[in-house]
């Protein structure tokens, strides 16, 4: 079965989830909100320009979760969900989803966004499967400390791999989209790398390659 692959942030989402996490946050005051939105966007900034230390990163994100019970970060992605996912959807991903669905392509979110964060936003796609960072997890909370190999950059080809060799599932003709150049590894690595509403460096490398470019924005 052909795999059609799809990174979430920028490319499905007409937005950033991860920066639209911490913005919620600090809405919500569950954040000392001048710090920590000035380390979120600093973070963001070093993720556009190629220099972000992921295992840095998620320590920052995940630390807003740490010690909370699950049904009350369930109640806060309740909200998160409505204010700031919803109104980035993109039609024009719905139909590119469907599209695949349609010609029989298992879907793949991969993402360098934690799965607290995504795994709502995949279900919400109709997409059941999904690879994305790992937060640790001790009696049902988050400890704050990421677990496993972060899917991020040449993290993302480590972890496809080896969800590829537990799914018994070949990459032949294996389709990915995304909108960033911190993921060439893994378009790279595809038959069938689509740029999708690229940065600089992405763009620049998709022509180059001959790649296609695509919009979902309106």
């Amino acid at each position: 079965m052909t795999l059609a692959i799809f990174d979430l942030d920028n490319t499905l989402l007409g937005g950033d989830s991860d920066n639209l996490w911490g913005e919620f946050v600090c809405e919500q005051g569950l954040v000392d909100s001048d710090d920590f939105a000035a380390r979120n966007d600093q973070f963001y900034a070093d993720y556009k320009a190629g220099t972000l230390d992921i295992d840095a990163y998620l320590r920052f994100a995940l630390s807003t979760l740490v010690g909370h019970p699950r049904e009350e970060l369930d109640a806060w992605h309740r909200d998160f969900m409505a204010s700031k996912i919803e109104p980035i959807l993109l039609p024009r991903a719905t139909q590119l989803l469907g599209s695949h669905r349609e010609q029989g392509h298992r879907l793949l979110i991969i993402t360098a966004t934690n799965e607290f964060i995504t795994r709502p936003i995949a279900r919400l796609l109709g997409v059941s499967e999904l690879i994305a960072c790992e937060g640790e997890i001790v009696d049902g909370r988050y400890t704050g400390e990421p677990s496993g190999v972060p899917s991020y950059h040449i993290g993302k080809v480590t972890r496809l791999n080896a969800w590829l060799a537990e799914q018994d599932v070949a990459l032949d003709g294996a389709f990915f989209y995304s909108d960033s150049h911190n993921d060439l590894p893994l378009l790279e690595l595809v038959d069938n790398p689509v740029a999708v509403d690229p940065d600089d460096r992405l763009r620049a490398r998709a022509v180059a390659e001959g790649w296609p470019v695509i919009s979902l924005r309106d």
